[in-house]
């Protein structure tokens, strides 16, 4: 029996091998491999497809999960409403913060983040909420948008395995405070490597997110000096 894998990535490099040749071997020449003109521009791309201001490239929708909790404040004693049905990273992110995941049934028709069930969840320590449109489909999220908005809460999308999804008419991850996408391998767009990305239309989120990426540091100022305006990633 011939067996067809489901993902097939090397089947489907050959298909696209000269173009995406040629685009590495022109990164090589120029020997900028961290951020860079080709990562800027993907960034202006991206977000204009989503209909957002800002795009930002991180190293994987795992730190773009992260770094967005970061933006809005999460910290140690804070809850965060996630839905059971998810991959683990959605969890382990609020844990990395050093807050508490609190779990949220889904929904029966969609198996996301069931919206009357996130309110029941809320309480004084709830801080944001991470509802994830699985498999290409969106979350209900006018009810949830509704919700954060009575109690003061961050919304952060988790878009890795929906990009391109409409929800009336929108992108999903332009709904909330933040949306991160990843383009791991074997996402609906995969990267050869890891990668992520976050979008925002909010100038002190994007600034901060910017900041959080790379060890507190704004691009512009490489080459004048080590400044780091807050402890960040990489």
């Amino acid at each position: 029996m011939h067996e067809i894998p489901l993902v097939d990535l090397a089947r489907q490099y050959q298909s696209i091998k000269h173009e995406i040749d040629t685009v590495i071997q022109g990164v090589l020449e120029k020997g900028i491999f961290v951020l860079g003109e080709n990562v800027q521009k993907f960034e202006e791309e991206f977000s204009r497809y989503c209909g957002v201001r800002y795009g930002i490239g991180v190293n994987s929708a795992t730190d773009a999960l992260t770094i967005a909790l970061k933006a809005v404040g999460v910290k140690e004693g804070d809850e965060v409403l996630v839905p059971v049905n998810s991959f683990i990273a959605t969890a382990n992110v609020v844990v990395f913060c050093g807050a508490t995941p609190v779990f949220v049934d889904v929904e029966p028709d969609t198996l996301n983040m069931d919206p009357e069930k996130a309110v029941k969840a809320i309480t004084k320590k709830t801080k944001a909420m991470i509802p994830v449109h699985l498999h290409g489909h969106p979350a209900n999220m006018d009810p949830l948008l509704e919700a954060a908005e009575d109690h003061d809460l961050a919304v952060i999308e988790d878009v890795a395995q929906a990009i391109n999804a409409l929800y009336k008419g929108k992108k999903v991850g332009s709904l909330g405070d933040i949306g991160c996408f990843s383009f791991y391998p074997s996402k609906n767009l995969g990267a050869y490597g890891d990668g992520g990305l976050t979008i925002t239309n909010n100038d002190e989120l994007a600034e901060k997110i910017r900041l959080l990426r790379n060890y507190g540091r704004i691009e512009k100022e490489y080459k004048q000096t080590y400044v780091h305006r807050l402890i960040g990633y990489n």
